[in-house]
């Protein structure tokens, strides 16, 4: 097989999982907290012997999200918390700790806050945040402090990865922090009674498929031309 052929037969492939992830970022223009992703494409090259020529192929496993700000609505929720600037929220799971942008809470009957699916909130030194039932008035500070009837309780942890390069798209709207784990971020911002809207800008996906969808059909006009000319020399050498 020709070195052409096998560059847009892995370019082809490449292009299929990028639409793929137009259309998750699509479906999920509305979801709180929600991180666009994108793929980055690359050249593999490989050595083919000597005195041959190489071989040259398309590479497109690679992703990288997109943490720029989302914009902040108003639901005047005591415990719906957005984060303006860098850090997440960290959330205890059955699969291990996550961090998160979507900080839609509630108490759960031990007082602990929750996650909608029951994951707990964490504060700055890793432990469930607390609030007392019969508290009257829960009041949270920029700086992430958590206040019931005047008194401060516990202070909300503001995350980022130890390692960004580790860091990986895991359930829903959570990350996977990778094998160094979360360190504290420093120059976030907690904001109570608001929520974080998803960051996917609607025009530039739609775009981004159009011309994803038009590449793909120009690799499959040059894949279907070059199956016919193999074909015609075939059938020239057989007579």
């Amino acid at each position: 097989m020709d070195n052409p052929v096998y560059a847009t037969l892995t370019r082809q492939s490449g292009l299929m999982r990028e639409m793929r992830t137009v259309a998750q970022n699509i479906a999920n223009m509305a979801t709180t907290g929600y991180r666009a992703e994108n793929l980055v494409f690359a050249e593999y090259v490989a050595d083919t012997g000597a005195g041959e020529p190489s071989l040259s192929m398309a590479d497109a496993e690679a992703r990288w999200t997109d943490k720029s700000q989302g914009a902040l609505f108003q639901t005047g929720g005591t415990f719906d918390l957005a984060i303006e600037g860098p850090g997440f929220f960290q959330v205890s799971t059955p699969a291990g700790n996550r961090l998160t942008r979507a900080g839609s809470f509630t108490p759960a009957p031990d007082g602990t806050l929750v996650a909608p699916d029951g994951a707990q909130l964490l504060d700055s030194g890793g432990a469930p945040v607390f609030v007392p039932p019969d508290a009257h008035s829960v009041a949270v500070a920029s700086d992430g402090t958590l206040s019931a009837d005047g008194t401060p309780l516990a202070q909300i942890g503001l995350w980022q990865p130890a390692d960004p390069l580790t860091m990986t798209r895991a359930e829903g709207v959570r990350f996977d922090p990778g094998g160094g784990g979360a360190v504290p971020a420093a120059e976030g911002r907690v904001v109570q009674g608001f929520l974080e809207r998803s960051n996917v800008d609607p025009v530039s996906e739609v775009a981004r498929m159009i011309e994803v969808q038009r590449a793909y059909e120009l690799g499959q006009t040059f894949l279907d031309r070059e199956d016919e000319r193999i074909r015609a020399t075939i059938r020239a050498n057989g007579q």
